[in-house]
């Protein structure tokens, strides 16, 4: 569901655990905000008092985490587990705190999404060595250490946000094919 062509509205809706509501229009994204890191360190330290030893590691990914990248408005932040797919050992904690469970992608590195009690964010949850949570952090950095290649993905991310999207994961998935370059100069 991440790549190729535009996933339908059914397709995407078979992964929520919310109603679907389209987005039908632009994305809007927001200037660099210094305070995103402190957001992402408040969640972190959060998450680490509530799940404890449930949480293998944690990091700051996506836009927000890149200095002066602009952005979506909300942190992404991923957090490995032993197993996501065994909810038990920690859905029921988060939600408790406020957090919820929006998406659950069993064919997808056996990856959920949660949002969080008071700060926007997207929490990814994946189990310990995915690849896909190398995969992202690899993308963070190349954009951190290299600036030509964050201007070019804020130039792609600025003229893709223009147009008007049915859903903000068309939008996402616009931007595979710059973020493949990106990791594919990486690994050279």
């Amino acid at each position: 569901m991440h790549d190729g062509e535009l996933v339908s509205d059914e397709d995407l809706q078979s992964v929520r655990m919310e109603p679907l509501a389209p987005h039908d229009g632009p994305v809007v994204l927001s200037r660099y905000d210094p305070t995103w890191p402190r957001l992402y360190q408040r969640e972190a330290a959060r998450l680490r008092a509530l799940l404890g030893d449930q949480v293998v590691s944690l990091d700051h990914a996506g836009s927000t985490s890149v200095p002066g990248l602009a952005a979506k408005p909300i942190i992404d932040i991923v957090l490995t587990v032993p197993n996501s797919a065994d909810e038990a050992a920690y859905v029921p904690t988060l939600t408790a705190a406020g957090y919820r469970l929006v998406i659950r992608e069993s064919d997808w590195f056996e990856h959920r999404l949660m949002k969080g009690p008071d700060t926007d964010i997207n929490l990814h949850v994946f189990s310990s060595g995915e690849a896909e949570v190398a995969r992202m952090l690899r993308f963070r950095d190349r954009l951190r250490t290299q600036p030509s290649e964050r201007d070019l993905y804020a130039r792609t991310k600025r003229s893709l946000a223009r147009r008007r999207w049915r859903h903000v994961q068309h939008y996402a998935q616009a931007k595979s094919g710059i973020v493949q370059e990106i990791l594919d100069r990486a690994d050279q």
